[in-house]
């Protein structure tokens, strides 16, 4: 598949012809097969939380509880953020596999996943412990802000985290992949789990998330696809709230499980995270792109 270029900052690209639905549907779903295929052989070594590396720091240099001053630079050795990846309902973190490796290839020292249990029965409880997460990794490393980047329902852990908890003073870019931002008429098991529940379209959680949120720091890019048969309907994928910051990028011939490991959207979310894109002093907008 070609990609179409993802500027900075990601510039508003017409819809482009494409094949028909029902022969891109059964590509796509195809890949599906695939990528679960694949995803099963490596899920169980996924299971144990990944080992907390070694960073250097300065001895005696604290790290601010909040950042001040202009956001660092991307692409500076001695000051590159790190990269939180953050897996979806039932998974681990194994399904960043393929995206944690390209962007390791380009120049990302500092990554670092998060395992969150299947049996947490509340978003909001995860949402805490993604912020602890964060502190802990920026006590680490002596960086003032973090990238986020979450598939399905980690990327709502994280938008609540950043819009709910405050996280927005550490989260420069959240990188949402086929996240319900606005809930889903599709989600198995509705009925049994309540983290599932709260995904809902209408839940009081979601309901929450379209609270004022003035002032927040964080810039949106959510990747949303046409044939995320687990997004119903596929527009709630997308970031819609008058208050942030959002890209919406829409994405053709994959589906929901492919998000995460298509190296077309791999390159895209690498070029979401080095934009040079202003926060401060802007107003919050919504744009589009396309990568297909």
């Amino acid at each position: 598949m070609k990609v179409l270029p993802i500027l900075s900052p990601l510039p508003r690209l017409p819809r482009l012809p494409g094949p028909r639905l029902s022969t891109a549907l059964l590509g796509a779903t195809m890949l599906e097969l695939v990528v679960l295929t694949g995803h099963l052989a490596a899920y169980p070594f996924g299971l144990t939380q990944e080992r907390v590396p070694q960073e250097r720091r300065t001895p005696g240099r604290p790290v601010p509880s909040r950042p001040t001053g202009p956001p660092t630079l991307p692409g500076s050795p001695a000051a590159e953020r790190p990269v939180v990846l953050l897996h979806g309902f039932i998974d681990n973190r194994s399904v960043f596999v393929l995206l944690r490796r390209a962007l390791a290839r380009h120049g990302r020292r500092h990554l670092a996943s998060l395992n969150y249990s299947p049996l947490t029965r509340d978003l909001r409880t995860a949402a805490e412990l993604l912020g602890r997460h964060v502190e802990e990794i920026c006590a680490r490393t002596g960086q003032r802000e973090v990238d986020i980047v979450g598939h399905s329902l980690g990327g709502l852990i994280a938008r609540y985290y950043v819009q709910r908890l405050g996280g927005d003073h550490r989260v420069r870019t959240l990188v949402t992949l086929g996240t319900p931002h606005g809930g889903t008429a599709v989600a198995p098991g509705a009925g049994l789990h309540p983290i599932v529940r709260q995904m809902r379209g209408g839940s009081p959680l979601i309901e929450e998330l379209r609270l004022p949120a003035p002032g927040c720091r964080t810039r949106f890019v959510s990747f949303w696809s046409e044939l995320d048969q687990v997004m119903v309907p596929v527009g709630t994928a997308c970031v819609d709230h008058p208050d942030l910051d959002a890209v919406n990028v829409r994405v053709t011939g994959i589906g929901h499980l492919a998000l995460p490991v298509h190296p077309a959207v791999a390159a895209a979310v690498r070029e979401a995270l080095e934009s040079q894109e202003a926060r401060e002093g802007t107003a919050p907008s919504t744009g589009t792109s396309s990568v297909a």
